[in-house]
């Protein structure tokens, strides 16, 4: 069986790549910041789920469609824009103390790992990304590249979880001194929301 050698390309430009402070980065940065660490956990697991497909996509050629339908993409990119708008809405109406003993953890956690889910499913700028990332690092005369792609894939994963992980932990360590300070609270979750409309609006003005 023919072996699968990471490449240190491939592992150095993945890592810039999760590294960028995108909306999943900001998403699980929020989320450890106002409800601790466990959302934020929650919130890494979603956002790294929402890129399965976009993966999966990229593998099996559809995202070759998605780029290729003009309506395709608008309406996945429109529906992406519209949720990033509910979310930067809901953060911004927010004005009051925020509960962080909540009653429904558990029903809390999968919330938010749901909203991280339909960031990234909801960005068809993800299928397109994979379809011309992933592809860079397979040898042309891989015997299956098909397998080549879901090691790849995998691997891309496992360090988004991790560095998506590392985020909210950051985030949560600095969360005691935020919540001694109501106006810190209100500022942040107004900055937040804000981040996330710009986010939104930046989305509806992409191109293919």
């Amino acid at each position: 069986m023919e072996s699968i050698v990471l490449s240190p390309e491939f592992l150095i430009t993945s890592l810039v790549v999760v590294l960028m402070p995108g909306t999943g980065v900001i998403y699980t940065i929020s989320a450890g910041l106002f409800m601790g660490f466990r959302a934020s956990i929650a919130a890494a697991c979603g956002c790294t789920l929402g890129i399965v497909p976009h993966l999966l996509a990229s593998i099996l050629g559809l995202s070759a469609l998605l780029h290729m339908s003009a309506l395709a993409f608008q309406v996945l990119k429109y529906a992406g824009t519209a949720y990033l708008l509910y979310l930067a809405w809901s953060m911004w109406r927010v004005t009051g103390a925020l509960k962080f003993d909540q009653q429904n953890q558990k029903n809390s956690m999968l919330q938010i790992a749901m909203k991280g889910f339909l960031i990234n499913i909801l960005n068809p700028k993800l299928s397109i990304f994979f379809l011309a990332f992933l592809p860079l690092f397979i040898s042309a005369d891989a015997s299956s590249p098909v397998l080549h792609l879901l090691f790849l894939s995998a691997v891309f994963m496992t360090m988004t979880l991790c560095v998506f992980i590392l985020y909210g932990v950051s985030a949560h360590s600095v969360r005691t001194h935020v919540v001694t300070s109501p106006k810190s609270i209100l500022w942040l979750q107004r900055t937040f929301a804000a981040i996330f409309a710009t986010l939104g609006a930046k989305l509806a003005m992409s191109d293919q």
